[in-house]
Parts: C-alpha cells; structure tokens; sequence
C-alpha cells in the first residue's frame, strides 16, 4: 500500500486496479467458474500483500472451496496476513530483513496489459 495513503482508500484503490485489470483482459468472457473448486490464486511476491488480499476477498464472493495463494517470496507481515485470509498460503522465501520483491528477480520491469492479453489468448476459448 502507498505510504502517503490512508488504508481504506489504498483498498479501494487496489479494488479498483484489480477491476480494471479483470476487464482488460477478460474481454467480456464470463469469469471462469471456482464454485466449489479450489482456486489457486499466483502473484510475483508480497510486499504489503493488499493486491493479493483483495483478489483473496473477491474469490471468496464466488464460493471456491479453497482458496490457495501462492508467491515465491513474501514479507513476514504480508504472509502472516494472508495466512488468515486464504485456507492456505504457499511460499519459498520470507527473508529477514524483506527489501522488495524485485531484488529476488533478474528483470522485474512491470508487465504491460497488452502482454497478459497476448499470453491469455491461446485460453481464450
């Protein structure tokens, strides 16, 4: 979460990034359906954790009947929070002291929306 905002704004505006992206890359098809399925929820790593805590509670609305969240690295603090929100949390690294998720990566240049469209379209259909 920003430094400079308060929590319940940086939610929302983490809700509101997560919604744009659903829309910029599901191109109007239907979500796929996790009701009673167990959904395996990825990201880079955890810093904060709110991206990952967000798309935890929007999977929950949706009646899976797990919800896994896995990350290669995360802070303590992240992962401890976590740990109350999904049925279970995978991760390989949670370092002491925790810099930044991208000092565990060769190149963590952000991904453009129009690369995740191209890798998602061969499952498309």
């Amino acid at each position: 979460m920003p430094a400079n905002v308060a929590a319940p704004e940086a939610a929302a505006q983490v809700a509101r990034e997560l919604e744009r992206r659903e829309r910029a890359y599901r191109a109007g098809r239907p979500a796929p359906e996790v009701e009673g399925r167990t959904a395996i929820l990825v990201d880079d790593g955890l810093a904060t954790g709110a991206t990952m805590q967000a798309a935890v509670e929007a999977l929950r609305r949706r009646n899976p009947a797990r919800v896994v969240a896995a990350v290669p690295v995360a802070s303590r603090e992240a992962r401890e929070a976590l740990e109350s929100r999904a049925d279970e949390v995978v991760c390989l690294e949670t370092p002491e002291p925790f810099e930044a998720v991208g000092v565990w990566y060769r190149d963590f240049s952000p991904t453009r929306d129009d690369e995740v469209r191209e890798l998602l379209a061969p499952f498309a259909a």
